[in-house]
C-alpha cells in the first residue's frame, strides 16, 4: 500500500477498460481508402449467411446467429435475439456490442426492429430489447372482420 508521500509524487494510476467488440472500434474512409480508429455504438451491415448454433456444454439448443459485413469491411458473427425471424441474406442490419456466453465467437447482438430485421411478434414486456412497439403487443382486427361484425347489427335494426 502506497504511503501519503508516494502518492502526492505519482498518484493512481486508473486501470484502462478494455472493450471487447473490436470490430466496432474502427471506421474505413473509402474516399481516402483508410481505416481510422473511432469508437462507434451500432454499425449497419450486410447479412452474408444466417445459421444455427448449439451452444456450449451445460446448454443445449440451437441459437440463430448471421454473418455480417458492416460497413468497415470486417465480418463478424452476431446473435438474432427473440423468438422467430425473416432474417435472409443480404439484409441490412444494425450491429450492437455484447457478447453471447454460450456461444463462443459471438461478441456481437444484431439491433431488432431496425433496417430489414423487423421486431419480435406479440411481445409484450421487455419490448425496448425487440424491437417492439406498444401497440404491436395485441393483434388489430383486420377491416374485413370489422365488416362482417357490423353486418348483422345493421340488418336486425
Amino acid at each position: 500500500m502506497p504511503t501519503l508521500s508516494q502518492l502526492s509524487r505519482k498518484g493512481r494510476k486508473s486501470k484502462v477498460k478494455k472493450t471487447r467488440s473490436t470490430a466496432l472500434r474502427r471506421i474505413f474512409n473509402s474516399k481516402d481508402q483508410v481505416y481510422k480508429s473511432i469508437t462507434a455504438p451500432q454499425k449497419r451491415g450486410v447479412v452474408t449467411l444466417v445459421k444455427t448454433m448449439t451452444p456450449r456444454k451445460p446448454n443445449s439448443a440451437l441459437r440463430k446467429v448471421a454473418r455480417v459485413k458492416l460497413s468497415n469491411k470486417m465480418e463478424v458473427t452476431a446473435y438474432i435475439q427473440g423468438i422467430g425471424h425473416a432474417l435472409s441474406e443480404h439484409g441490412i442490419v444494425l450491429v450492437r456490442g455484447g457478447r453471447v456466453k454460450d456461444l463462443p465467437g459471438v461478441k456481437y447482438h444484431i439491433v431488432r426492429g431496425k433496417f430489414d430485421l423487423a421486431g419480435v411478434e406479440g411481445r409484450k414486456t421487455a419490448r425496448s430489447k425487440y424491437g417492439t412497439k406498444r401497440g404491436e403487443a395485441a393483434p388489430k382486427p383486420t377491416a374485413e372482420a370489422q365488416t362482417t361484425a357490423e353486418a348483422p347489427a345493421e340488418t336486425a335494426g
